[in-house]
């Protein structure tokens, strides 16, 4: 890494975005509210918002095989940040975008990040995109994230999300709200774990507006200590479409999950399902791995990290 950031700083990154050093492409760095770092390219162009905090993610059509990383991390005490970040996306393009929040509290102040990102995928456009969210310290105060993501899909247009909470955030609020057009697809898969007294809660809102649209919503979840837990997803069939959520968790110690799944259909053609599945680690799973030689902690663990991965 760039000798322009310190261990905390590089280790932030890191977990949030696989950056061990300055990437490639585009990107944009922020840190306690401020731009530290920024490159833009031919094809991708990164450009403060005025009116507000945030920037603006110009991606021109037909670019192929260009990243762009803009991650967040918060090393201030007492800090609450918020940004808007928009993201449009040419026609026929086909990226990797990489965002998440680090954040390092060793303090007795709440540090806490609010998020905004919309897409905006013109037609047949393509776009992964990863969101980690890390928080560390030993401070008493709280790690808080809400992020909050807005989906325009265009006809043709698939977005595909992967998000991860990975420990250590105090309490969260995601939400998702997407509007789908003609034969576009928006499938996320979500990871999240939580401990001691944690909270976290997922919303997600999202109309299958167009002819042939289609969602796909893949929940893992592990909530351990006191932890609490509540999802919800709210998906509207309004055409000929097809939508599938899936929400698996597993529960732990004194810990609580509430899952609400809930699927509309509008027009006699969606094509509409969800399920969900909550319960403790199988004993079986346990002693099959323990009669391997690890401890009971190592094969809670090594069950934890195979059901999220």
């Amino acid at each position: 890494m760039d000798d322009k950031f310190n261990l905390i700083e590089k280790n932030l990154l890191k977990n949030i975005a696989d950056i061990e050093k300055i990437p490639m492409g585009a990107y944009n760095i922020r840190e306690n509210g401020k731009s530290i770092g920024r490159n833009t390219t031919a094809n991708i162009d990164i450009v403060s918002k005025k009116d507000k905090p945030g920037i603006d993610i110009i991606i021109k059509s037909n670019t192929k095989n260009e990243s762009v990383h803009i991650p967040v991390i918060l090393t201030k005490a007492g800090f609450n940040d918020i940004v808007y970040n928009d993201f449009y996306v040419g026609e026929n393009a086909d990226v990797v975008i990489v965002a998440g929040c680090g954040i390092h509290n060793n303090y007795c102040e709440t540090a806490e990040h609010d998020g905004i990102h919309t897409f905006h995928l013109s037609k047949g456009a393509k776009v992964k995109y990863i969101e980690k969210h890390y928080g560390e310290g030993n401070g008493s105060g709280d790690k808080i994230l809400n992020p909050q993501t807005i989906v325009y899909l265009d006809n043709g247009s698939t977005l595909e999300m992967e998000t991860v909470q990975i420990n250590g955030i105090s309490s969260t609020i995601r939400e998702t709200k997407g509007n789908l057009g003609i034969n576009s697809n928006l499938l996320i898969s979500e990871r999240i774990m939580t401990s001691e007294n944690q909270f976290a809660k997922t919303i997600f809102n999202i109309d299958l507006n167009g002819e042939n649209s289609s969602v796909s919503v893949a929940s893992r979840s592990v909530a351990k200590g006191n932890s609490k837990q509540e999802f919800i997803s709210n998906i509207n069939g309004n055409n000929k479409c097809f939508g599938h959520v899936e929400c698996d968790a597993i529960i732990m110690d004194t810990a609580k999950v509430v899952s609400t799944p809930k699927v509309t259909a509008n027009n006699i053609n969606a094509n509409l399902t969800h399920e969900a599945a909550i319960g403790k680690i199988a004993g079986e799973q346990l002693i099959k791995l323990m009669s391997l030689g690890l401890s009971e902690k190592e094969a809670e663990q090594q069950i934890i990290n195979g059901f999220l991965k």
